[in-house]
């Protein structure tokens, strides 16, 4: 009876390893052939949230314009 353990518990052992073994194997495969369009859309999403150099410049204008719409009254 413990001999049937210690197999079955091997087996699962080597199960783990072979799923610990695929899987980066396997993002690197994706990553391979969709780095550049994960690239590009990481990129797109950055500048979306970064707001970009123009966004920020009139970003900054439009503060600018409203601060001085503040102390004029």
């Amino acid at each position: 009876m413990k001999g049937k353990l210690k197999r079955k518990e091997g087996q699962a052992m080597v199960e783990y390893i072979i799923i610990v073994a695929v899987v980066p194997i396997a993002a690197l495969v994706i990553f391979g052939m969709f780095g550049d369009t994960i690239k590009k859309k990481l990129g797109g999403a950055v500048d979306e949230l970064d707001g970009g150099s123009a966004g920020q410049a009139a970003a900054s204008e439009k503060s600018l314009d409203q601060l001085q719409d503040l102390g004029g009254d």
